[in-house]
């Protein structure tokens, strides 16, 4: 009789988890880390490839740690498909730490192909380990560009323009790791324990300090960031008039909801005396700062063409000529429309805008007298049309964004929605109607694209 000795004794499995447990411990403390590095990314709700890389890099060697356990060696019929796992994750585990040196700066954006290609090594080495399981040569491949990589990225640390601390804090950690390591190797036979993931555990604190100082530091600075832009959105705001002057024959109402914190949309109240107005809006190509900052220009040059208020044409000709060869390559479409109680009609001129919209009676007129874009071409010159003014008539000028509102199947909002829109605000007034017309754009957006703005006017006949 052949006595078979039991796989598993309380001896056996006690001296196991004795020799595993600083391992063990490890493990699950490396995968936390990770754990911890996603959490932080989702409660920030913000990419950063400093936590991510470093959180796949921790989770996957404390995962690697329990799997190369001895407890689990005792399990004889451990299967084939596992072997090959534990394997490839020795293959795989490189990857991130590469991603993580890139993420943090080191090396130029020229060396990203050979990072490229380091990482493609190392997945082919993965899939054939898969695939046929575990082989001798594979290691010796992933051995030498290990430690060819590792050799590069010290000696570049070294020689790197920049002696700043992450670098210095980064090789303390690539070094006393690859010492540990290499002597793990070397002295396996001779060492009563794997002093290689205690250099790990070092390299890790290494990043993690690196991950978290440039994340708080990139935090401070989109602090800063968001208070000017706060500053620059409330200096914006100011040079918008806030409300139209007190008329007996014009009410107007204005809404402007930036697609971020500034934007490139504008308008204003030119030479507005007792029964007279001029009704202004302008939209800048282009969105956030720069397009703001022109938007200021544009109001410049608007105000700058006040002696030439009541004839459109001219304020806009006299406004390209201000503007060409200022803008940066930005161009802005504008219209204008003076109106003239006393006379009782407008005059409009635009310069690649939208049609101005008129109610009247229930019917909507599209009133179109386009020229070229403003700061495109130096001598540009316009025209203008002039229409009659009759008691109750709802002018509405607006800024693309509103017509160009696509919802989530792409379809745009378009001119005849807008203009069904316009004429279900007939019984509204001025500034109810002007939310409307924002709040329906809005509504069928699936998300906002771009800057609206709304300008509606009343005429009410008073002499």
């Amino acid at each position: 009789m052949v006595l078979i000795e039991p796989q598993f004794t309380s001896g056996r499995v006690l001296h196991a988890f004795l020799h595993d447990a600083p391992y063990l411990f490890m493990g699950a403390a490396f995968i936390t880390v990770g754990l911890v590095s996603i959490a932080i990314c989702a409660l920030r709700k913000r990419y950063d490839a400093l936590l991510v890389w470093l959180a796949v890099f921790a989770g996957l060697y404390g995962i690697r740690l329990w799997m190369q356990s001895n407890m689990l060696d005792l399990e004889a019929d451990t299967s084939e498909v596992f072997r090959r796992i534990r394997s490839a994750i020795d293959f795989v585990l490189p990857l991130p730490a590469l991603f993580f040196l890139q993420a943090a700066g080191f090396g130029r954006k020229d060396r990203k192909f050979r990072i490229r290609s380091l990482a493609g090594i190392f997945l082919v080495l993965a899939a054939s380990t898969l695939a046929i399981g575990r082989n001798s040569y594979l290691y010796d491949i992933d051995t030498v560009v290990v430690i060819i990589a590792l050799w590069i990225l010290l000696v570049r640390s070294f020689r790197a323009e920049s002696k700043g601390k992450d670098f210095a804090v980064v090789r303390i950690g690539v070094l006393s790791f690859v010492a540990l390591a290499l002597l793990d190797n070397m002295l396996d036979r001779y060492l009563p324990v794997k002093i290689e993931p205690y250099g790990f555990a070092l390299m890790l604190g290494c990043f993690g300090y690196v991950a978290a100082r440039r994340t708080l530091e990139r935090d401070v600075e989109l602090g800063e960031i968001q208070k000017e832009l706060d500053l620059a959105r409330r200096i914006q705001l100011s040079i918008l008039p806030r409300a139209f002057p007190q008329s007996a024959d014009f009410r107007v109402a204005a809404r402007y909801v930036p697609m971020s914190s500034v934007a490139g949309d504008l308008y204003d109240y030119l030479a507005v005396t007792n029964r007279r107005a001029g009704l202004f809006i302008a939209d800048v190509s282009g969105h956030g700062i720069p397009a703001a900052l022109i938007a200021s220009m544009v109001k410049m040059a608007a105000a700058s063409q006040l002696p030439s208020a009541a004839h459109p044409a001219q304020l806009l000709a006299g406004m390209n000529a201000a503007l060409c060869g200022n803008t940066q390559g930005q161009f802005v479409t504008a219209a204008y429309a003076y109106l003239d109680a006393e006379a009782r009609q407008l005059r409009y001129a635009a310069a690649g805008h939208p049609a101005m919209l008129l109610l009247r009676r229930g019917a909507i007129t599209e009133i179109a007298e386009n020229g070229l874009i403003l700061a495109a071409w130096a001598g540009a010159t316009y025209s203008e049309v002039t229409v009659p003014l009759e008691h109750g008539d709802r002018l509405l000028l607006y800024t693309d964004g509103l017509v160009e509102a696509r919802n989530a199947e792409g379809k745009l909002l378009g001119e005849e929605a807008l203009m069904a829109a316009l004429r279900a605000t007939a019984s509204l007034a001025p500034k109810e109607a002007a939310d409307r017309l924002i709040a329906d754009a809005q509504q069928w957006a699936k998300s906002q694209d771009d800057d609206l703005t709304v300008l509606v006017c009343d005429y009410l006949a008073t002499g």
